[in-house]
């Protein structure tokens, strides 16, 4: 019998192992998984079996998902994304004969604006987390030098978790991200004003003699940074700024600034790590000020 929690595991193992896929990007996959085992499983049964997979069960959970749930088009498709590749893999283990999955349209995907801070409201954000008061002087330097790499680099939240010592090359002004989405290194200069807060962080960072690995460290211990700091401090933040934001949005925000500022879209799709320029480009219609810019340029304008 093939009980789809065991065969869970050995997916999610492969797609780490053989396919190079980030432990974030496969705890999204087991999200979505579970979501539908645990829709789908019967409490009197043990486990849910590969038999008992259907397209009208998928269409079932994804329209509860969306009735009940409210679930958005871009939750759809991810909780779909995730079982169409966890389908494949059994059918090239020849554990299942159709991908259920593939069989039910994508729901249409709004084509929204990425939502960002204007120049002004980054600014505000910095002084607010430069005067936040907060109880120990290493976690103020820390919740700045956080901030500010989101701000001036457009990491993403996993990314910036995982930045190692080596990661952070202050003398050349180069941030290292390793095995970033889809598993691709990239380079992201860094300037001034951001190695000015970084090297502050690192002088607290020694005072307290921390020799861990990774670059931003546990308050308390010397180790790997918890998964919920960067959560606490935007939840602290917005509360006292009043600044609608978090993690992502601030990466929207260093795209778009850096826009604004005159930056080619070649060069901020290699330091956001995008695959497709194409992704890159919808930064382009974000605000309407870079455009008033570029109008200018028409050969008849007078």
């Amino acid at each position: 019998m093939n009980e789809l929690p065991r065969l869970q595991r050995r997916y999610l193992e492969n797609i780490v192992v053989f396919r190079g896929l980030s432990p974030h990007t496969a705890r999204g996959y087991k999200h979505s998984i579970n979501a539908y085992l645990k829709f789908a499983s019967d409490p009197k049964a043990r486990d849910l079996m590969v038999s008992s997979l259907s397209k009208a069960g998928f269409e079932e959970w994804i329209r509860y998902g969306k009735l009940e749930r409210n679930w958005s088009p871009k939750n759809i498709k991810n909780h779909m994304k995730a079982w169409v590749s966890f389908l494949d893999w059994m059918i090239a283990e020849e554990i299942l004969e159709k991908n259920y999955m593939r069989l039910i349209p994508v729901p249409k995907q709004p084509k929204t604006l990425p939502k960002y801070l204007s120049k002004d409201e980054a600014i505000r954000l910095m002084d607010w987390t430069k005067n936040y008061p907060y109880d120990y002087k290493f976690e103020k330097f820390r919740g700045i030098a956080i901030i500010a790499t989101f701000i001036f680099t457009g990491v993403r939240k996993s990314e910036l978790r995982d930045l190692k010592m080596v990661d952070v090359d202050i003398e050349n002004q180069v941030l290292h991200v390793r095995l970033g989405k889809c598993s691709k290194d990239r380079i992201i200069p860094l300037n001034l004003s951001l190695i000015e807060l970084l090297e502050d962080y690192l002088k607290e960072r020694k005072r307290l003699k921390k020799h861990c690995p990774y670059f931003f460290t546990s308050l308390r211990q010397d180790s790997q940074m918890g998964e919920n700091v960067i959560k606490r401090l935007v939840l602290k933040l917005r509360a006292k700024s009043k600044i609608d934001f978090y993690p992502h949005l601030l990466r929207h925000t260093f795209a778009t600034l850096m826009l604004e500022g005159g930056c080619d879209i070649f060069s901020l799709s290699k330091m956001m790590g995008h695959s497709d320029i194409k992704t890159t480009t919808i930064y382009l219609t974000a605000t309407a000020h870079h455009l008033q810019e570029q109008i200018i340029k028409h050969p008849l304008n007078l």
